[in-house]
This record gives structure tokens, sequence and C-alpha cells, in this order.
């Protein structure tokens, strides 16, 4: 019955892998290997929307001739060349292009980049190695008609730098007249904010009545971010949110194939565009009618974004709509101000309901210590306290099954030849001394969860980027420069397998030596914040084994590996 609760626990962590593994595939595109989705039907055509309403007919053009593989700018592009305007708050260095108004490049005064810390990290870009832009236009209602899109040349107006003092900095750029119709944009950026207020105003000059849509899209290459671990894999596409179906993230690769299945029509929720640790997403106010759609503008360039019905706009008058657009980091409780449902672009995948009052507790200590690499510490403790009985009960089975080891030991040697009987005699000994072989199964199944959802809660949070800890830890995001923590992490492993009672069987007794040794050579590459939060789980998993061990008389003991 220990080869049975041994066996177990290495079909639990076996299973694991094969979870981990499946989730790997489909993180990098791939179709899962064990547990394939069912074939979804496939969306219409190149990304439609419903009400009529095509989302191809949104301007596909890129303004720029680097579009990092996309080919040239459609012909119906304007032929007309935008200059760029750079604005500057406290928090954000913006790049405008005058051609359409849209924003092409933001750069975070308070985050540094992780390849370079002397250079502070850029989101939206437009250059050789990324295309990530959002863009906002008209579609006419009226077939072959023009009207402003992120094409169109505008002229701007708006001081380019947040003042001393002032708290919002106000931009426009406005279109000339295309269609009888012109467009004003009016971007609103406050002090210390990562949203910016976008304000569509629609005025008809001409003739007749229109009825223009307003979309608003977030354009993206298909490449993961620059820096992105091989050990590990996050999210990084468009997502969309509605109360109806709630988030829902699509694969690049499924926009390619056409094979996905998003909410097309709703009056609340939002399109992101989302990677590790940052995300882009425009919002509109609930109650406002709008089309999400997704779909591939170009040679791997995407889009994911919204269409609005201004309704008529009567000849001589004028129309708006607020909208927002937020470009910044994935700060949870920033998030779940700005609406319904944007934290979770900060996935945490199917742990959420775990991982959530984790991240709440994490934060909550961190008010206190004001460290994040104590707050870990703090909080795999506070978890080792809330499972003290349940590693107890476990620990305790281990202690009993480890003083009647050499019994087994010595009955299986003298019974190798009549396995039945040998099962008969364990099972009369395990009745003798009271032993549940099962007993550290269950407690220890129980935790796994939990521990899987602090896992994500910390390869998620922003907070840990460029945050120290102590002495040569200044990042907890970045891998240990001098691995220092990780060769710790495998130490306290390997101390923590040669506590457990060694299996009779020699090739279960070598398993349980090489495969924590495999383990732990990922956590070379592993952020620092996880390495820490893996050898505070050990050293504490390692001093109640220890401390029970005592208390129940059983001396602890180092079984050293025989590969003989």
């Amino acid at each position: 019955m220990n080869d049975i609760r041994r066996t177990i626990l290495w079909v639990i962590f076996g299973f694991s892998m094969v979870l981990l593994w499946d989730q790997w595939q489909i993180h990098n595109g791939h179709p899962a290997t064990f547990f394939p989705q069912p074939t979804k039907t496939a969306a219409p055509a190149a990304g439609s929307v419903a009400a009529g309403t095509e989302a191809s007919s949104v301007p596909a053009g890129v303004a720029t001739s680097a579009t990092a593989g996309s080919s040239a700018v459609p012909s119906s592009a304007a032929s007309a060349v935008g200059e760029r305007v750079v604005v500057t708050t406290d928090v954000l260095k913006l790049t405008f292009d005058t051609e359409g108004g849209s924003l092409v490049r933001t750069e975070f005064l308070k985050h540094a980049d992780l390849a370079d810390p002397k250079k502070n990290f850029v989101l939206l870009d437009n250059s050789k190695e990324r295309v990530y832009l959002a863009q906002t236009g008209l579609i006419s209602g009226t077939a072959g008609a023009t009207l402003p899109t992120h094409k169109t040349v505008m002229s701007f107006n708006g001081d380019k730098e947040l003042k001393a003092g002032a708290n919002e900095l106000v931009l426009k750029f406005e279109s000339p007249e295309v269609g009888g119709v012109k467009l004003v944009k009016t971007y609103t950026l406050k002090r210390g904010d990562y949203t910016l207020g976008v304000k569509h105003e629609v005025s008809n000059t001409g003739a007749a009545a229109v009825a223009p849509q307003l979309y608003l899209q977030l354009v993206r290459d298909g490449n993961k971010p620059a820096g992105e671990s091989a050990f590990y894999s996050t999210f990084t596409g468009p997502a969309v949110y509605t109360e109806a179906k709630k988030y829902q993230k699509v694969e690049f690769a499924d926009i390619e194939k056409n094979k996905f299945e998003i909410d097309k029509q709703a009056s609340n929720g939002y399109a992101a565009m989302v990677q590790h640790y940052f995300a882009s997403a425009w919002l509109l106010a609930d109650g406002v009618q709008r089309d999400l759609f997704m779909r591939k503008v170009d040679t791997n360039l995407y889009a994911v974004g919204m269409i609005s019905q201004l309704g008529e706009v009567a000849t001589g008058t004028s129309k708006a709509l607020e909208s927002r657009l937020f470009v910044g980091p994935q700060e949870e409780k920033i998030l779940e101000t700005l609406a319904p449902g944007l934290e979770l672009v900060k996935d945490y995948g199917w742990l959420t309901i775990l991982a959530k009052p984790l991240y709440w507790l994490l934060d909550q200590l961190y008010g206190y210590i004001q460290n994040w690499g104590w707050a870990i510490v703090a909080l795999v403790l506070l978890l080792k306290i809330a499972f003290y009985w349940l590693n107890a009960k476990a620990y305790a089975s281990m202690a009993k099954m480890k003083a009647i080891n050499p019994r087994i030991m010595e009955m299986r040697e003298r019974l190798k030849s009549n396995p039945q009987q040998m099962q008969t005699e364990m099972m009369k000994i395990y009745r003798e001394e009271k032993v549940n072989p099962m007993g550290g199964c269950l407690p220890i199944a129980i935790q796994i969860p939990v521990f899987i959802a602090l896992y994500w809660v910390l390869l998620s949070s922003v907070e840990m980027r460029n945050a120290p800890w102590i002495l040569w830890i200044n990042d907890l995001s970045a891998a240990d420069p001098y691995f220092i923590l990780p060769l710790v992490m495998t130490l306290t492993t390997l101390l923590q397998t040669a506590l457990n009672p060694a299996p009779p069987d020699p090739m279960q007794a070598k398993m349980m030596w090489i495969m924590p040794l495999m383990f732990s050579v990922m956590f070379f590459f592993f952020p620092a914040g996880l390495v820490l939060y893996w050898i505070t789980n050990n050293i504490l998993s390692i001093a109640q084994q220890w401390l029970i061990n005592v208390r129940m008389g059983v001396p602890p003991q180092f079984n050293l590996p025989k590969f003989k």
C-alpha cells in the first residue's frame, strides 16, 4: 500500500504535467494534444458583424511601410502623409499620427523595459519590430460613399505636455470635409491616468442627412511580446467582453482560420488586445449599442474592435459619442473601476475563483510590508498556517509509514516470490500499526489548486515588474541573474525528497529523485518571485515535516538516492 500511495501521488503529478502541456500548446497557438476542444462553427466571412454591418468595411490599411510583414497599403488608402505628434503626461509619452489622429506609440514612463531597464516600456508601436495601433473612423451607411477614416489626414490643435499643476491635457484632431462630413477627435489625458477620454464629434456640412457608423479598433501583429520565456507562456491576442457571454479571448491562429465565436452584438462590454502584464481596450458606456468584431487585416496583422451606430445626422447639425481608450498595466484594482469585467484581461485561467482572493490577500500584505518579496513570503506562511492541520495529517501518515518501513522492506524481500501473500501480510501490518497508506494523499491533493492559483497570481501580476526584494534581486518578474534562488530551491526540493520514506521499489526510488531534479531545472529560468514562493513553501514544509516526525518519535533521517 505504500507503493499505492506513491503511485497515486505520481499520477497526480503526471496529470498536472499533462494539463500544463495542454495549456502550453493552446497558449502557443496549437491545438490541445490531450483534451481538444469541440470543433467550433466557423465565423462568418472575415469577421462580419450583425445588423448588416460588415467589419470588413472598416478601412484595413495601416499607414506605414514598416508593417511587420504586411502588404502595401490598399489602393483605397489616402495618398497624403501624416505627421507625428508627441505628447507627454506624468505617466505616458504618447505618439499620435495626424493621419487619422491615430495613437501609434505608447511609452510608459514608470515601467522599465525588461530587456533594457534603462529604457521605458513601449506597448503600442509602429516600427519594423512591432505594429500595434489604436485607430478610429467613420463608415458610411450609403454604399460607395466616403467619410473620414483612420487614413484621413487631420489637423492638430492642443498642448503637447501636461503643465506643472495641471491635471488635464486636451488634444484635438480635425478632419477636412469628406463626403459632406467633418470628424473631430478630442483626446483628454489626465494626470496619473492610463485611460484616455476620446470624444468623436461628427458634423454634417453637406446637403443631405447622413447616418454614419463609428468604428474603434486595435490593430496588432501576431508576434509574441519580445523576451517571453520559453519555459512558460501567457496569452497574447484579442479579447472581447459582454455581460451575456463574459470574457472571450481568441488566439491569432483561430482568427487566421476563421474558427472562433464571439458575441457580435451587445449594449455593454469592451474590445481589448491583451499580452503579459499590459493591455489596451476600447470602452463605450453601458447602453450604447455596439457590434463587436475580430478580423485579419493583412499578413500577420489582426484587428479587434467595435462599431456603433451614430444615428441620422441632419444637414447643418452634429452628433458626438464619448468613448475611452485604456492603454496601460494590468493593475487589477484600477481595471475593476474602469469597466465591468475589464480586470479579466489579467488572466488567471480556470482558477480565477481562487486566484482573485489570493491576489487580494497579497495586496493587503504588501500594504503593510511595502515589499512584494516579503509579501510573497508572508502569504505562503499564512497559507501554510491555514493548511496546517491538513499538512499535519499528511506528514503524520508519512511518519508512521516511515516508522514501519523497515518491516515492510523485510517482508517484501522475504515474500518477493509470493505476491499474494506479500499483499496479505502488508495489509496485516497496516491494521496492526493503525496506518492508513492513503492518509497522506488527500490533504496534499486538496492544496494543489490553491498553490497553482498562487502560481498564476505571481506570474500575472504586473506589480512584480521591476519590484525589488533584497540585495541582488532587483526585479521579481525577472530570473535571478546569479541563479542563487534556483539553486536554493533545488537544494530544498532534494532535502524534502530525502526526508520522505524511501520507496521499496528501486525504480520508484530513482524516479523520486530524478523528477524533482528535472522540475528544478525549469526554475533557473522562472521569475524570481515564483522561485521565492516555491523556496518558502519548501522550507516551511520541511520544518513542519521535521517537527511532526520528532513529535511522533520517528527520528528524521535522510534517505539518499541509490542509482546502482
